[in-house]
């Protein structure tokens, strides 16, 4: 398969550095092709200008994703979401008529997004590492569950072009890490890279194909009664 790692995180030797030099170690070593774009290495310009044509750097990294089977966001959860710079990425990457604004709107359809659109058939996942515990991020954890802080990118960055979402690898207590630790973290992550193309994405309801009614793109009455919020998203 061909991987493509985008990568945001300002030190080299951050943990997150090293997950990251894993990743493309046991990638290749299963045959894989990889490419990684590193953010800060790359000094991305986040800012997206008014007015602005894709240029050179925007179009290679949609030739990136064209390119890949897989997509890799890796990041650290910085105030609840990817970093600025990653952000920034999207929001001049993911241009319109490339990620959004595809397809016309009717009666019977809204256009190609969710689960339909330029990245169709592709997968992504979450490499994300958190200071907090596991617990803080739980059901009833102070943060917020997981799920939820993850949603706006997993539903409403990856899943809107198309892109089949796998469950996130997560990290809890990444400033807590030592030898042990770190050999742990690898050989979990190790087994979910082995299988990125066989786990099952995350259920979301696609737009088109029934579950919603058109235009008002809200879930039909009968479609998951008395569930509201992110959860009445999945199928």
């Amino acid at each position: 398969m061909n991987v493509f790692i985008v990568y945001a995180h300002p030190s080299a030797n951050s943990l997150n550095g090293a997950l990251k030099d894993y990743a493309v170690q046991r990638l290749q070593a299963a045959g894989h092709s990889v490419q990684v774009s590193d953010l800060y290495a790359m000094e991305w310009k986040p800012a997206l200008e008014a007015g602005e044509v894709a240029g050179h750097a925007v179009l290679a990294e949609q030739e990136k994703l064209l390119w890949a089977d897989v997509v890799i966001f890796q990041f650290p959860l910085w105030w609840f979401s990817m970093p600025a710079i990653m952000k920034g990425w999207v929001e001049r990457v993911f241009t319109h008529g490339f990620a959004y604004g595809i397809g016309e709107h009717s009666e019977l359809r809204w256009g190609d997004r969710y689960g339909e659109g330029t990245l169709a058939g592709k997968r992504a996942m979450l490499m994300v590492t958190a200071g907090g515990w596991e617990s803080h991020y739980g059901p009833r954890g102070i943060n917020g569950a997981v799920a939820d802080l993850l949603f706006p990118i997993h539903h409403g960055i990856l899943y809107y072009p198309g892109m089949d979402v796998l469950p996130p690898f997560l990290l809890y207590r990444s400033d807590r890490m030592d030898d042990a630790r770190f050999a742990a973290a690898c050989a979990a992550l190790g087994k979910r890279l082995d299988a990125l193309a066989t786990t099952v994405p995350i259920p979301f309801r696609r737009q088109n194909y029934g579950d919603y009614d058109i235009p008002a793109m809200t879930l039909k009455v009968d479609i998951a009664p008395g569930v509201v919020g992110f959860g009445a998203h999945l199928a």
